[in-house]
């Protein structure tokens, strides 16, 4: 199938474009399925098709609350201790962590921010300035100029950054954790909070993953290497006909390849720090 969308459809587009059925392509099944993984792990990691921008909603529980205020001797959650033994003298130390996490699914891939828990007497509710503003000097539509308005608007957005920090968080990717920095004591039980967060694309939910031209030629630079591998030791072993097994060349070739791709990726399909952009 020449536009693949499925796991197999790609794995049998692949070993077409070593050779097969003309050629015996000799890797194994479960290397294949190895390699499909790591293909599909890199698209997700690196390129800027392999993510997408989401927002989450998540309720907190009261096993989160129990965490986010747990105290240990020295007011704080996780306790670690660690020793150093010699002939003579054993210290030991004691290394204390907060344990004010939520665990966020494992196909999210990074966090921007999370919206604010509470909002500001400027900017919410019935009694903010902004609702007052909207009430007594915008009811008639000529009452204020468009410009007044735009940098009245500007300076209370700015009075709130002041008044009212960003939450702080911290997430690492393979702890599946997202830290958040907040006073858990003055949080409730079963409020929202919504996660402004990239999540990997599930490629059998979106099958496109499948057909992306990264995903094929990356794949099929992997097989290759991983044949020219399993044939690396047969080197100099003769076949019937006088054909003799070359291992290391294809393997050189399928290296060759992948950094030719990475390098395709980094300069296409990655997006660049921010200090390079603008």
């Amino acid at each position: 199938m020449a536009k693949p969308n499925s796991r197999g459809t790609l794995i049998n587009y692949a070993l077409r474009q070593l050779g097969a059925p003309v050629l015996e392509v000799n890797i194994d099944d479960d290397q294949i399925h190895d390699l499909v993984d790591d293909t599909i792990q890199y698209f997700n990691e690196r390129h800027y098709n392999g993510i997408e921008r989401t927002y989450l909603k998540y309720k907190i529980t009261q096993d989160d609350l129990d965490r986010g205020r747990a105290k240990g001797t020295d007011g704080v959650g996780i306790v670690t201790t660690t020793g150093i033994s010699t002939s003579n003298v054993t210290v030991s130390s004691n290394f204390y962590e907060t344990s004010n996490f939520i665990s966020v699914p494992e196909h999210v891939v990074g966090i921007h921010k999370i919206f604010k828990f509470d909002t500001s007497s400027i900017s919410g509710g019935m009694f903010s300035i902004k609702y007052q503003l909207f009430l007594n000097d915008l009811y008639y539509f000529n009452s204020v100029e468009l410009l007044q308005y735009a940098m009245t608007k500007s300076y209370l957005e700015d009075i709130d950054f002041l008044l009212t920090t960003e939450k702080q968080i911290r997430f690492n990717q393979r702890q599946d954790r997202l830290y958040l920095d907040i006073d858990w004591g003055a949080q409730s039980k079963d409020t929202f909070i919504i996660i402004d967060c990239l999540r990997a694309l599930d490629p059998d939910e979106f099958t496109q993953v499948y057909n992306d031209p990264f995903v094929k030629k990356y794949l099929v630079a992997l097989m290759k290497k991983q044949w020219g591998q399993n044939l690396i030791k047969f080197r100099g072993t003769k076949l019937p006909g006088g054909i003799e097994l070359n291992g290391r060349e294809i393997y050189d070739e399928g290296v060759r390849e992948l950094d030719a791709i990475k390098s395709v990726m980094a300069n296409e399909y990655e997006l660049p720090p921010l200090d390079f952009i603008g």
